[in-house]
């Protein structure tokens, strides 16, 4: 037991994870509270139109910050002790949002009720929902580019509290939105929450402005740009396709099942995004600036699989206990008409599972920029998911979107360790590294 005590204190991934279970268990709270107050005011049909604003906000959101944050982490990491390359980073990220961010901005407010149009049933108008969130859009924009220079730097615990305390800030405005104007105050809620996280981010990143000098029009370059343009692709294709997959899944289940069984669909992955918040934060926190720092074959193997002994464990044993407690949880989040979303359990769990055993090796694309490598597979991975979803609902009806959710990340996977095989199960001879 003392073994065990003295290797988790000196191990930084069980440190970021315990701060981050704090985090999480935040948001899981704030979550419940406002999947709880949209399923009593609003109900299965108001969820799913809620899911097609959240689906479009994610498309346009990575566009505005052209899908830059991963590629800012990883180049604040490596230059952070080189002031003129970290300029030059800075700089060129800064400005590359600010006029995408204008752009996106501007298409959006005067291009409202066409958005609508495409997002809503023909007898719903929230096309001054859309310009809210135009309007709003640069507060995010900005908010995400302070967190990546913190990322960077791995400022853990000062993202982990800016995170706790914008949830918090987030669930008061929805709740209280929700309860004042029911599905339009969802909506509105949805699209400026996230901004609002900006006012505490700027206290948080306050000892930082010393970084504030090194952002200047002379420092972009057009070598920034192209370091960080493969960044920007890989995660624009998977930001911008994904929400659009999802909201031709969602329109098909309407069309062929039914509104509430769309709602039911977007109920459980609600459920699915608050169990992978602690994994998938601890990806974005610690996986990606480790692997990015990683430059042989021993230790990326190291990481990998430490981060199986470690943190799977413990995600296996809580999705069983989510299983076993599911009439449990859909009675707490949402209502007695949520029921039917027990039925949808198994297989988002069992493709969920899987789809962080993938996420951890396939992280290593990003970290390496091995751009086609990304490319390639996301896009047959998007295909993929698109016929397996139109084929199990067609069999299944909703509960078909569940399975196809397992049956596209376990060949995902199988196309991951198949990439990765000698890396990870190779043999690696003492004087051999290597990239990937």
């Amino acid at each position: 037991m003392r073994t065990l005590l003295k290797y988790i204190n000196n191990n930084v991934l069980f440190k970021v994870a315990s701060l981050n279970s704090v985090a999480v268990l935040t948001k899981i709270i704030t979550g419940f509270l406002t999947s709880k107050a949209i399923a009593y005011f609003v109900g299965a049909e108001g969820m799913a139109l809620i899911g097609n604003m959240r689906d479009f906000l994610r498309s346009a959101q990575s566009i505005s910050i052209l899908g830059l944050y991963n590629g800012v982490v990883k180049y604040i990491a490596e230059f952070k002790n080189k002031t003129l390359e970290l300029s030059r980073t800075l700089s060129t990220a800064f400005y590359l949002g600010f006029i995408s961010t204008f752009l996106v901005s501007f298409f959006c407010y005067f291009n409202a009720q066409s958005i609508n149009d495409y997002l809503f049933p023909i007898y719903n108008d929230y096309a001054y929902v859309v310009k809210i969130f135009a309007v709003a859009l640069p507060f995010y924009t900005l908010n995400m580019f302070l967190f990546s220079i913190l990322n960077g730097f791995s400022k853990y615990k000062i993202i982990l509290i800016i995170s706790i305390i914008g949830q918090a800030l987030g669930a008061i405005v929805t709740v209280l939105l929700i309860w004042l104007n029911k599905i339009d105050g969802a909506l509105i809620a949805i699209v400026i929450a996230e901004s609002l996280v900006l006012l505490i981010t700027l206290v948080g990143i306050s000892n930082q402005r010393s970084l504030v000098p090194l952002i200047k029009v002379k420092n972009v370059r057009f070598s920034s740009i192209k370091k960080l343009s493969s960044y920007s692709v890989m995660a624009l294709f998977s930001a911008i396709v994904l929400p659009l997959v999802a909201i031709v899944v969602r329109t098909y289940i309407i069309d062929n099942v039914s509104h509430q069984a769309a709602g039911f669909w977007e109920a459980m992955n609600r459920i699915s995004k608050y169990y992978l918040m602690f994994v998938s934060s601890l990806l974005t926190l610690y996986i990606l600036p480790r692997l990015s720092e990683i430059d042989n074959v021993k230790e990326f193997r190291k990481e990998v699989f430490g981060f199986y002994k470690t943190i799977i464990p413990i995600f296996a044993s809580g999705l069983i206990i989510v299983y076993l407690l599911r009439s449990y949880i859909i009675a707490i989040i949402f209502t007695a008409e949520f029921k039917p979303v027990e039925d949808l359990f198994f297989w988002q769990l069992l493709g969920d599972f899987v789809k962080v055993l993938s996420s951890v090796i396939a992280y290593q694309f990003l970290a390496k920029n091995m751009f086609w490598h990304y490319i390639i597979i996301e896009a047959f991975s998007v295909l993929l998911m698109y016929l397996a979803n139109i084929y199990f609902i067609d069999l299944y009806g909703v509960k078909g979107a569940t399975i196809a959710h397992f049956v596209t990340y376990v060949i995902h996977y199988a196309i991951i360790l198949l990439i990765f095989s000698n890396s990870l199960f190779g043999v690696i001879p003492e004087d051999y590294e290597d990239s990937n």
